[in-house]
């Protein structure tokens, strides 16, 4: 069955915050290079992009409470729970790992996402996986494996570390995902995302002042512009972008489209930080994107899942 003009403007909103949210390994690997870490960065991500989405929360409040559809403390704890998930926890284990990997290795991590989503819904809610599904499970794996291969045979220093701070971010936004689309067709996504977004911007928050100085926010006037280009292009456009796509397509197409990211990373990487493009590289991203496009044949994406 053909897409309808909703859900193509789905998968258009999905595959551009899969670019844009990729993009913010290469402002994070730019901003260390002032001495900047994962904590700090985190931080003026949330605090220069609180701003919009604190504004939105307010208009989307007024307008619920005009319609007298007001959340219960359930749906408050849930909505809770996955903005921390999505938009905290995720983010700042994705950040930390950037500190010990290339940017293209965590991109490649990071697009294990989908085949995580598949095996969260088929273990733990109970939606059933074709043999498709587990084919492209396995081919994308294969395909990370080989990618992992060449930098553990380049001795890269806390390879291990990093590996498992960007997989535990791939498995947090997967959570994220699973999580929310029930709720997100309950309020919507433009009311879902910035409730989400300033609860986990508030928890940043105290993370920092638990673990740093008010004072080493006092950075170099580039760490401020880069954090400013994040907030915007890599946070706010995107996350809006993926929360309607979401909505449109369901949260396993939304996932898929995540192959563009490490297609766009591996360019700029390449372009910007000067990060090589070496044939196990490519070879691994071409396996780990074939991998996707198994779970991408079937026309009804959303059969997959339920």
């Amino acid at each position: 069955m053909p897409y309808t003009p909703s859900q193509r403007q789905g998968l258009w909103l999905a595959a551009a915050a899969a670019i844009l949210f990729s993009s913010k390994a290469i402002l994070a690997k730019l901003t260390y290079r002032y001495g900047v870490d994962a904590v700090t960065f985190l931080t003026l991500r949330m605090l220069f992009s609180f701003p919009v989405f604190a504004t939105m929360a307010v208009i989307e409040t007024r307008r619920a409470h005009v319609r007298n559809d007001r959340l219960t403390w359930p749906e408050c704890g849930r909505l809770i729970i996955v903005g921390l998930f999505g938009y905290y926890m995720s983010s700042f284990l994705d950040f930390w790992g950037l500190e010990y990997l290339p940017v293209g290795l965590e991109r490649l991590i990071l697009f294990l996402t989908p085949t995580l989503v598949m095996l969260i819904g088929s273990i733990f809610l109970k939606r059933h996986a074709t043999k498709q599904q587990w084919i492209s499970v396995f081919v994308c794996y294969a395909g990370m494996a080989l990618a992992f291969m060449e930098s553990w045979q380049s001795k890269l220093p806390n390879l291990g570390r990093g590996g498992a701070l960007i997989f535990g971010s791939a498995l947090s936004y997967a959570l994220y995902m699973s999580l929310s689309e029930d709720l997100m067709k309950r309020i919507g996504s433009q009311r879902l995302v910035p409730y989400a977004m300033c609860a986990s911007t508030v928890v940043c928050v105290i993370q920092f002042f638990i673990l740093r100085s008010p004072t080493e926010l006092l950075l170099p006037w580039p760490v401020y512009g880069i954090s400013i280009l994040n907030a915007i292009f890599c946070t706010v456009m995107p996350v809006y972008m993926a929360a309607i796509a979401i909505n449109r397509i369901g949260a396993a197409t939304t996932a898929q489209m995540s192959f563009l990211g490490p297609i766009a990373l591996l360019i700029l990487s390449y372009i910007i930080l000067g990060e090589p493009l070496t044939v196990r590289k490519i070879s691994g991203t071409l396996i780990m994107i074939a991998g996707i496009t198994v779970l991408t044949r079937m026309r009804r994406v959303e059969k997959i899942v339920s």
